[in-house]
């Protein structure tokens, strides 16, 4: 599975990911997988994916091709974004929208955090979209991750860089999985 967080702090927003794939009882940890990153680089978002290992190659295509402008600024914004994502999910990638059939919305079957100079973003498999104002992370871990980001959130002299890599060293050592290396970074917020 996956663990992705998100962190704001003193004009800097962070995203980390762990790197561990899991497939049944089987795991493939980065060392034996090359292509092992959680995140994909949209603009100026980094966007950090749960969910099965070929959403992150799915979205790189999708947004790599798509010929509709993509603003990941705002709420709004990001909503109509993943609306139209989700047509070309079922269109053209083939997407099993069915998870439960008394969900009242399709599912993108993912979550996924945004980090950019704009603040930090998630998006639930039903397109809720949420700006968050400290934290947040999602995944098989993310209870874990959430501990950690509550307990050292407001530790003086900690980077919002620092407490997300926290946070996702947390979720691999207690969630079997979730595992290291992470890979994270920092982003310049525009206003702070």
């Amino acid at each position: 599975m996956t663990t992705i967080v998100v962190v704001k702090k003193d004009g800097y927003a962070a995203i980390a990911a762990d790197t561990l794939t899991k497939w049944g009882s089987g795991k493939e940890s980065a060392e034996y997988i090359v292509n092992h990153e959680k995140t994909i680089l949209v603009g100026n978002s980094q966007i950090a994916i749960t969910g099965s290992a070929t959403f992150k190659l799915i979205l790189a295509d999708y947004f790599a091709t798509s010929e509709e402008e993509i603003k990941l600024d705002t709420v709004p914004n990001i909503f109509k974004t993943w609306n139209k994502l989700h047509a070309e999910l079922k269109e053209h990638y083939f997407l099993q929208t069915e998870e439960d059939k008394d969900d009242e919305l399709e599912s993108t079957r993912m979550d996924v955090l945004i980090a950019n100079p704009f603040g930090i973003f998630g998006v639930a498999a039903h397109r809720t979209v949420q700006e968050f104002s400290k934290y947040y992370a999602y995944g098989s871990g993310s209870d874990y991750a959430l501990g950690a980001l509550y307990s050292t959130y407001d530790q003086m002299g900690k980077s919002a860089e620092e407490i997300a890599r926290h946070a996702i060293e947390a979720a691999a050592e207690f969630d079997d999985r979730s595992g290291l290396p992470i890979i994270s970074y920092s982003i310049k917020l525009v206003n702070s």
